[in-house]
């Protein structure tokens, strides 16, 4: 069974990008690179070893106003090299793009960004818009590729994945469009169970 982990870029989402680009808002080529599912390049290439990896969903869905904490997994779950992810609801019940989806409070906290980088993920998932706050989104971000971990943000159809898992591990397919230049790749990402 494969499940497309990937936000559907709607002629709606585009419009929405395009209204934020002529206001000034976001620059034309960082639209195409942060649309939909995709990670933020950081100055690193995507090894193509990260196309496949072992990947562990986490259903962190519990936790609301606060940062998720390292306690509110299993840390004895995760291997070397697997492409961690986390269910927290925020796309299910938010549509990408929205005003609702954007200024979620929703952010892993620092000292489980350093456990999962110590553990030697390759990848880290979520279905919110930054491991970080905005303003700490950049740093989180760069301090991962500096340790050789992506961050792919904004995955999709996490709930249906979590229902066929049923806590076990899965296969991930990864494919980053492959562009120069930019600060964000848009990537296709699916799970086969």
């Amino acid at each position: 069974m494969k499940i497309d982990l990937s936000v559907t870029v709607t002629e709606e989402i585009l419009k929405l990008m395009s209204r934020m680009t002529a206001a000034g808002e976001i620059p034309p080529v960082v639209q195409f690179g942060h649309i939909g599912t995709h990670f933020d390049v950081m100055n690193k290439e995507f090894p193509l070893e990260n196309t496949e990896r072992r990947g562990i969903l986490f259903d962190v869905s519990h936790v609301k106003e606060r940062e998720i904490e390292a306690d509110d997994i299993n840390m004895d779950e995760i291997a070397e090299h697997d492409f961690i992810m986390f269910y927290t609801g925020c796309l299910k019940e938010n549509k990408f793009g929205t005003p609702e989806y954007i200024q979620t409070r929703l952010e892993l906290s620092d000292a489980l960004i350093t456990d999962l980088l110590n553990k030697k993920v390759s990848m880290i998932g979520i279905d919110f818009p930054g491991i970080r706050k905005p303003a700490e989104h950049p740093r989180a971000d760069q301090y991962c590729a500096d340790h050789g971990v992506f961050v792919i943000e904004n995955l999709a159809n996490l709930e249906i994945l979590h229902a066929a898992a049923k806590g076990q591990s899965f296969l991930v397919h990864t494919y980053p469009v492959n562009y120069e230049g930019l600060t964000g790749l848009p990537c296709r990402v699916v799970a086969e169970i």
